[in-house]
């Protein structure tokens, strides 16, 4: 089966911070000083980030739909996207983080390892190939600019 654009990314979020949850239960915890607040700092840093990531595609006036990439209209490289070419993943990996430490769960931390793997398998690459179709050279400047994640 073919996963490639099939899943949005806030199901495989959710999802995978089900996971997370689970694979707490089962190991063991760490003590981690103040870490449910740093924690959270990351998980809401995570929300920003994304919203901000929405707001700059809308700026753009092209869509965000990660199903179908093929359907933009304009490529953005402008705020976040300047530093990241997939910010709103980034920020779903941040709050993933997050959530590993205020789990205090060793075992929590192979959530945000698989979110990468699978978003960059079965998101991020289809996304590229759409959009080396779409914009060209364009696109692949930006590439060669700009990192996938950080």
């Amino acid at each position: 089966m073919n996963l490639e654009l099939k899943i949005p990314p806030p199901a495989v979020l959710a999802v995978t911070a089900s996971s997370m949850w689970l694979l707490a239960k089962l190991g063991p915890l760490v003590s981690i000083p103040h870490g449910t607040a740093f924690g959270v700092l990351l998980m809401v840093g995570g929300l920003v980030l994304n919203i901000a990531g929405v707001i700059t595609v809308r700026r753009a006036k092209t869509t965000f739909n990660p199903l179908k990439p093929e359907s933009a209209t304009a490529l953005v490289s402008t705020g976040l996207f300047g530093l990241s070419r997939n910010p709103m993943y980034l920020a779903m990996l941040i709050g993933l983080l997050g959530f590993a430490i205020c789990l205090s769960s060793p075992l929590a931390l192979m959530g945000p390892a698989a979110f990468v793997l699978y978003m960059n398998r079965f998101q991020i690459l289809p996304e590229e190939r759409a959009l080396s179709s779409l914009f060209g050279s364009g696109y692949d400047a930006y590439k060669a600019r700009v990192r996938r994640w950080i």
